[in-house]
C-alpha cells in the first residue's frame, strides 16, 4: 500500500522534476490510499493557483484511490505521531493514515525525512 503526501500530489499535477517518481504510486490505484487531509491541501493549492474547476478535476483524480477519512481513532494516533516525531498537523495525519494502513509514505517534504516506512525524494532531484 502507498500514501502520497500533498507535496507529492502537487509535484505530480504540476509536472515538476519529481513527477515521474510520484507517478509510480499514483498510477497503482489498487494500492493507493489517500488521506482526506491531502484532498484539502491539494484542493486549496490548485484553487489558489487556478480555479475551482481545475481544483475539482484534480480531486476527482485523487479520489480514484481509497480515500481514508479522519476519524477519532486516527486523530489520536496522528496526535501521538505529531508529538513523537515533531510533525506538523497535516503531516501527522498523513503519517498516521499510512501507519494504520501499513502503507509506505511517498514524499518530498523534509518533515518526513528519516521516519520509518517513508520514501523521501529530495525536491528537484
Amino acid at each position: 500500500m502507498n500514501v502520497v503526501d500533498s507535496s507529492g500530489w502537487i509535484e505530480f499535477f504540476t509536472e515538476g522534476s519529481n513527477a515521474a517518481v510520484f507517478g509510480e504510486p499514483i498510477d497503482n490505484l489498487d494500492q493507493l490510499i489517500v488521506p482526506s487531509i491531502t484532498l484539502l491541501e491539494v484542493f486549496r493549492f490548485v484553487l489558489r493557483g487556478k480555479d475551482e474547476t481545475a481544483a475539482f478535476e484534480v480531486i476527482a483524480a485523487m479520489r480514484q484511490g481509497q480515500v481514508i477519512d479522519l476519524d477519532g481513532e486516527l486523530a489520536l494516533l496522528a496526535g501521538k505521531f505529531g508529538v513523537d516525531h515533531g510533525l506538523p498537523l497535516a503531516d501527522s495525519v498523513i503519517y498516521a493514515t499510512a501507519r494504520r494502513s501499513g502503507a509506505l509514505v511517498w514524499t518530498q517534504d523534509s518533515d518526513f525525512r528519516g521516519l520509518p516506512d517513508v520514501k523521501y525524494v529530495a525536491p528537484g532531484g
